[in-house]
């Protein structure tokens, strides 16, 4: 009897820790034993001994089990929801319904070192209770129990018990594997911004910092979210956010420059009718330079300059001396001030160096963004959004409207600012820039929406709807040509296909049996459908974007043969899910060794495994 060697596809989401251990596997292959890598003897291979000194570290209560989490594979899937979805056969834009972290888990293989910029805007911390569904809001109980002042029944270890670090060790917690699992998502030349309070910025960068790397923080900026300052505030008012920004590596050199704002040119005068229009004068010298380059120079109209002390010239005597015949140098409203430069308004119209500090005139403000939430949505439907204009700084300083690989993601997306911020920007500069959004269907109280989910896919739904309405109100249309108006929905779900539950050792043969019997019978659960498979298969198996094509193919008349196609990565596979499957029935489809098919496992048969096996990759389910 042939040998069958359809291999069962994956069920899981791929392990993040995976790719770098087999690095390391590589770079030192003598570190590496039957159980796997030996850390010991990769330490001595580093030339280092481990000492037990005191040394810099950030750790805190939970620590340990937040890194082990990050090994722990999702085995829930992405099912497509086309019918809260706009334009789905044709829209790059993403939105996932679900916990952000197993989002995350199942994003990995799709689009690890795929993704431009990521704003997030997470929980700051206040106080209360965290709603996501990890295992890291731990109780009071359990946070004295990993600190050591009581033992694990429970007795009292020390007198003095500290409670108040649970708050910030559990918000840690949460955030660690996601900030890991975003950095491994992002390009070589990828930026992540931040946005936090009071509350946690000094932690969230000490956090940033280990898991980025110290060298590859860029900037903090200050975002003043309010107008007015708060007369009935207890010691200052807090009318500012910070956000904090980390690159990946520094294939990342700058950010872009932003456009320039009305105040800033009005800068700009023409008090002598210059023919070259607006200008304001800038110093001649500089802070830094060598001292051979110090000189005293006395031009035709008599005047003398020398850079006052301490600093240099910013160009050479012979350049001066041209600056002076082209009129470029300005000597005071009667002519006879020291020299300073014409700087052209029209020699720097292309853009400015970006503020760190955010002001609301320039990128909006709390209450701003709160009228315009409630303009779209008709409701207060969602405390304190973010400004749209605010997170189009980010876009605007990070990503450009020429690259059409900018991939734009936001797992905190709450009411999808970020959304409605990449869909104006790409109208703006004609850029081609994708979003992906997750956020969890947190429960709340309002009439119109179950959850802040809902909340965030209907604003999109109706700033789509907007624009389309401006586009219709123009003579000649208002927005791009292959402009991206839709997105699609994938709810994070149980998955489709049956997973093996650990079994404990006291587990009868009888009931191990049943457990296998019941994946040789049917490993897809009741109720599964095809969409659902075939989006597990591409996500999990395959790593295809959530952006994949389906076709049935015509050719196959006997079989219902589906084409799944990643336009971006270039590649596809078929899948079959009939009852029973036959190898004359598939012959038109001309199958070639580097093509994979994926078939119920219940379908097939040796024969038609070993002569399927000769003609192209194979997986069963």
């Amino acid at each position: 009897m042939p040998q069958r060697k359809a291999d069962p596809i994956e069920h899981q989401s791929s392990p993040p820790l995976h790719e770098r251990i087999e690095r390391l596997k590589q770079l030192f292959p003598e570190a590496v034993n039957e159980d796997g890598l030996d850390v010991d003897t990769l330490v001595n291979l580093l030339g280092k001994r481990e000492e037990r000194r005191e040394r810099y570290n950030f750790t805190w209560a939970g620590k340990q089990e937040a890194v082990l989490s990050l090994n722990k594979r999702s085995q829930a899937a992405l099912k497509p929801v086309r019918d809260e979805s706009l334009n789905w056969e044709r829209t790059g834009h993403l939105f996932i319904e679900g916990d952000n972290l197993e989002a995350l888990k199942l994003l990995y293989k799709s689009y690890f070192g795929r993704v431009k910029m990521i704003y997030i805007d997470p929980p700051y911390n206040t106080g209360k209770d965290f709603v996501y569904p990890d295992n890291h809001t731990e109780p009071l109980a359990n946070y004295l129990r990993l600190t050591g002042q009581v033992d694990e029944e429970g007795n009292v270890q020390t007198t003095d018990r500290d409670k108040n670090g649970r708050r910030h060790s559990n918000w840690l917690s949460m955030m660690y594997p996601r900030l890991f699992l975003a950095r491994q998502l992002l390009r070589e030349d990828g930026v992540i911004f931040v946005s936090i309070d009071d509350n946690e910025v000094h932690n969230l960068r000490m956090l940033m910092n280990l898991i980025f790397g110290e060298e590859n923080f860029v900037a903090i900026f200050i975002w003043m979210k309010k107008k007015v300052v708060q007369n009935d505030a207890r010691f200052a008012s807090t009318n500012h956010e910070f956000i904090l920004c980390y690159r990946k590596t520094d294939a990342f050199q700058k950010f872009n420059t932003v456009p320039r704002t009305e105040e800033a040119n009005s800068r700009y005068k023409n008090p002598d009718q210059d023919n070259r229009g607006p200008w304001q004068s800038v110093a001649l010298h500089a802070k830094s330079g060598t001292p051979d380059r110090v000189y005293t120079i006395t031009f035709p109209n008599g005047i003398s300059w020398h850079p006052p002390s301490g600093t240099f010239p910013k160009f050479t005597r012979e350049r001066l001396l041209e600056l002076y015949d082209e009129k470029r140098l300005y000597f005071g409203k009667h002519g006879n001030n020291k020299p300073r430069l014409k700087k052209y308004l029209s020699d720097v119209k292309q853009g400015l160096v970006s503020n760190s500090i955010l002001t609301p005139d320039v990128v909006g403000s709390t209450q701003v963004a709160t009228e315009l939430l409630k303009r779209i949505m008709g409701d207060n439907v969602f405390q304190s959004p973010k400004a749209v204009g605010l997170i189009r700084r980010m876009l605007q300083l990070s990503t450009t409207a020429s690259d059409e690989d900018d991939i734009i993601l936001d797992f905190f997306a709450g009411s999808a600012t970020t959304a409605q911020a990449v869909l104006e920007q790409n109208r703006e500069d004609g850029g081609n820039r994708q979003f992906i959004m997750a956020q969890l269907p947190e429960p709340m109280s309002h009439e119109q929406f179950d959850n802040i989910a809902d909340v965030g896919k209907e604003r999109i739904r109706r700033v789509i709807q907007r624009m389309k309405s401006e586009n219709a109100s123009q003579l000649n249309g208002f927005g791009q040509p292959n402009e991206d108006l839709g997105f699609r929905v994938f709810r994070l779900d149980k998955s489709s296909m049956r997973q093996w539950q650990d079994l404990p050792s006291e587990t009868s043969a009888d009931d191990y049996d049943k457990q296998m019997a019941l994946f040789i019978a049917d490993p897809l659960l009741d109720g599964w459908t095809i969409p659902d498979v075939i989006a597990e298969v591409a996500i999990k198996e395959v790593g295809f974007s959530l952006t994949y094509r389906v076709e049935r193919v015509q050719a196959v008349a006997e079989q219902t043969v589906w084409q799944v196609i990643d336009d971006e990565k270039e590649q596809h596979f078929y899948i079959c899910l009939d009852d029973r499957v036959s190898f004359d029935a598939l012959k038109p489809l001309r199958l070639t060794p580097d093509v994979l098919f994926v078939f119920r496992d219940s379908a097939i048969d040796d024969t038609i495994v070993a002569n399927l096996a000769l003609a192209c990759r194979i997986k069963s389910i």
